[in-house]
């Protein structure tokens, strides 16, 4: 009896990257079940089919970080993985906080996208060598240097989304920017601000920010 074929959807609003998928895919043990041009035909083919792994462009119609999001939490069983030009880090912070298992640029040797594949479906990290080591700096020094004085407070214990909001507030960005950073609603965004100020005891984010760099908010 023959090994089961790996399904995949692949989602890449241009035909030929598509074509080339198929074939770098063909012969190595995976089936191309679905393929979409754009975000919400990924997210329809995917609760169409349950692939076991989506495959997605990060920069097709539609924001292929939000039809990850959609397809991670609809199908926790399919692992999604981007496949971009993208070497922005802020297109992989937002694609791992999508829920994406892998982060594959376009320029991989095609022979080699099999055995990647392979490997995220087996618990290894796909990622691409240069963005490793800022993606490690980026979660050493930014726990450090912004949420060790705020932990130091009594009382402070924030969820895992509200420092990252806490910490967007920090680097500037209006509440439309960090919904788009996180793929959450404006609405969302302003409760979870909410949320901060009150339990930091403050009356406005200028206050939060400064308590994150260890100020006393212009409390007493």
């Amino acid at each position: 009896m023959s090994e089961q074929k790996i399904s995949v959807l692949l989602a890449d609003d241009h035909a030929a990257v598509r074509a080339g998928i198929r074939l770098a895919l063909a012969g190595e043990g995976f089936d191309v079940v679905a393929e979409a041009p754009d975000a919400p035909g990924a997210v329809e083919a995917a609760l169409r089919e349950h692939p076991d792994i989506a495959l997605l462009d990060v920069n097709m119609p539609g924001s292929g970080i939000k039809a990850a999001e959609e397809i991670a939490q609809a199908l926790p069983e399919t692992t999604v993985v981007m496949l971009t030009v993208s070497r922005n880090d802020d297109d992989l912070f937002a694609a791992l906080r999508a829920g994406a298992a892998g982060y594959l640029l376009k320029d991989t040797d095609p022979g080699r996208l099999p055995f990647a594949l392979r490997g995220v479906l087996e618990g290894e990290a796909a990622l691409p060598r240069g963005l490793v080591a800022r993606l490690i700096d980026e979660f050493r020094t930014r726990g450090k240097r912004r949420r060790l004085p705020l932990m130091r407070q009594r009382g402070v214990e924030l969820t895992e989304r509200e420092w990252e909001v806490l910490e967007y507030l920090h680097d500037g960005l209006t509440t439309a920017e960090i919904a788009e950073r996180l793929s959450i609603s404006p609405v969302t965004v302003r409760r979870h601000v909410s949320e901060i100020l009150k339990k930091l005891r403050v009356t406005s984010r200028e206050e939060a920010v400064r308590l994150l760099d260890g100020g006393d908010g212009g409390k007493a």
